[in-house]
């Protein structure tokens, strides 16, 4: 497999983003570093970290 990368001008004057996905990563251009954070729009009493009780099906 033959790659090759030519890197040339380019020139972004507007971006607009519909949706974010849990896990999303939007580049333009070259990247040499990336950083990774995350943030949460929920309470912290809204968030439940512990063991999962399974739903039983309702009759």
């Amino acid at each position: 497999m033959i790659f090759q990368v030519y890197n040339r001008e380019i020139c972004v004057t507007t971006i607009q983003v519909d949706g974010v996905t849990s896990s999303s990563l939007l580049m333009v251009g070259d990247t040499q570093t990336i950083q990774l954070s995350s943030t949460f729009d929920t309470p912290a009493e809204s968030l439940i970290i512990g063991p999962f009780v399974p739903l039983s099906p309702q009759a």
